[in-house]
């Protein structure tokens, strides 16, 4: 569910996407997504130096806490919330402050995103130069889907794993996320 015109909406053109908080929609939707607060940190490295790459820009989206994509789920094809765009630092660094995504049936939590070169090859999901997904510790994901509103993404979290999720089966250690916080204040997730 991308939103980036690869299979149906695109958001990439849309005044508004770029932007660290991404709770909320933009270019004329309105729309909040409720949930525990989590901030996304990224690094952007090389593949085959590790060393950061400046002023790459990252698409980021996810689903809401009931397992919902806006643009795409029954309920929220009028939202374009959580998901957005922004530039890494000279040191490769952005973050995104969004809520912890739900867990839906098949798929382990997840948080997906695409990298560009530049904000302005952002434009165009064709110019993407890496797809990938972060994955959820489950420790985190049992406190979080113990509160109110995530009943549902408990249950679906307790059908599935890493070993069998479509995408994380193959080895997740890279895509896993180092997580600090607590239900009251809110997480963090890098990676």
């Amino acid at each position: 569910y991308p939103g980036d015109g690869s299979n149906g909406a695109n958001v990439l053109n849309v005044s508004g996407v770029i932007r660290n908080d991404i709770r909320s929609s933009f270019g004329g939707l309105s729309g909040t997504a409720a949930g525990i607060p989590l901030t996304v940190n990224l690094t952007i490295v090389s593949a085959s130096s590790c060393a950061p790459l400046a002023n790459r820009a990252v698409y980021l989206w996810h689903c809401d806490r009931s397992g919902n994509y806006s643009l795409y789920s029954s309920g929220v094809t009028n939202q374009n919330y959580l998901r957005g765009v922004q530039a890494a630092d000279s040191s490769g660094k952005l973050s995104f402050t969004t809520i912890f995504p739900g867990c839906y049936a098949g798929r382990w939590p997840h948080i997906h995103f695409e990298v560009f070169n530049s904000l302005a090859a952002s434009a165009v999901y064709s110019n993407k130069i890496a797809t990938s997904q972060i994955a959820l510790p489950k420790a985190t994901c049992d406190l979080v889907y113990a509160t109110t509103g995530y009943a549902s993404s408990a249950t679906n979290l307790n059908g599935t794993s890493l070993a069998t999720d479509n995408v994380f089966s193959d080895g997740a250690q890279l895509q896993l996320a180092t997580m600090t916080g607590n239900v009251t204040d809110g997480f963090v997730a890098s990676l």
